[in-house]
This record gives structure tokens, sequence and C-alpha cells, in this order.
């Protein structure tokens, strides 16, 4: 069970907040796997890298002994996750304008460009704005 935990911690810190306002909470994915999928993933997916991709493949493969209820949950709880890493990879895109015209001189640093669109929020477009709260970031 430690590694499991030790893998919704990792989780948890890399990417703070998941998805947008219609998903789940980053740290409440994290917490419906750890409940529901806890036991399952100690049990059956020993030895399994620990990154999202490779548990989902895992449980995927076991499902025949996986518990009713992480069978329930997984889908849902690594879809959340996909969701928030998709949201984060597009903001560059979807904040182009806004990183060129407000933060022109940072945008090449992630950490002051970020910062940079979150002081930025009320000159930016609104679909920057969707994408900065879809991404967690807000």
């Amino acid at each position: 069970m430690t590694r499991i935990r030790l893998f919704l911690c990792i989780i948890a810190i890399s990417a703070p907040s998941l998805a947008a306002a219609q998903s789940m909470k980053f740290e409440e994915a994290a917490a419906m796997l750890a409940a529901s999928c806890g036991k399952d993933i100690d049990d059956n997916c020993r030895g399994v890298n620990l990154d999202a991709t490779r548990l989902k493949e895992c449980l995927g493969r076991n499902q025949d002994v996986v518990s009713a209820k992480c069978k329930a949950d997984y889908p849902q709880a690594f879809g959340a996750i996909q969701q928030r890493i998709t949201a984060r990879t597009s903001l560059v895109k979807l904040c182009n304008w806004e990183l060129n015209h407000l933060c022109g001189d940072v945008r090449q640093d992630p950490v002051k460009g970020l910062q940079c669109l979150l002081d930025s929020t009320k000159k930016a477009t609104p679909n920057c704005n969707k994408a900065i709260s879809a991404a967690g970031y807000r």
C-alpha cells in the first residue's frame, strides 16, 4: 500500500488541482483511486511503475480480479487526470496572444510566464481565461 500512497502523493504534488469545473479536482481523483483501488493496485500491480498510464493499463488487464468499486471508479479518476494534463498542455497554444503581447519579456520562463498570465486575466481573451481555469491554475 505504500507504493500507491507514494504514487498518489507524487501526482498530488506535481499537479496541484485537476480538471475544469465539470470534473473533479486532482486531489479528489487521487483520493478516489486510493480509496477504491489501493488494495487492488497493491495486490495486482506490484512492480508497475508509478505513473497513471501504466496503472490504468494494469487495472484494465486485471479486471477479472479487480474489485467492483475499483472497476467503477478508476475510469473516472484517470479520465479526470488526463483531462487536466490535456488542459495544461494546450494552455500555451490558447494563451499565445497574451504571452506574446502581455508577457513578452518573461514568455520563455514557464513560471514567470504563468504568473504573468495569472496577473493579466482582466486583459486576457475569454478563451485564455477558460484555459487557465481548465488547467487548474485558478
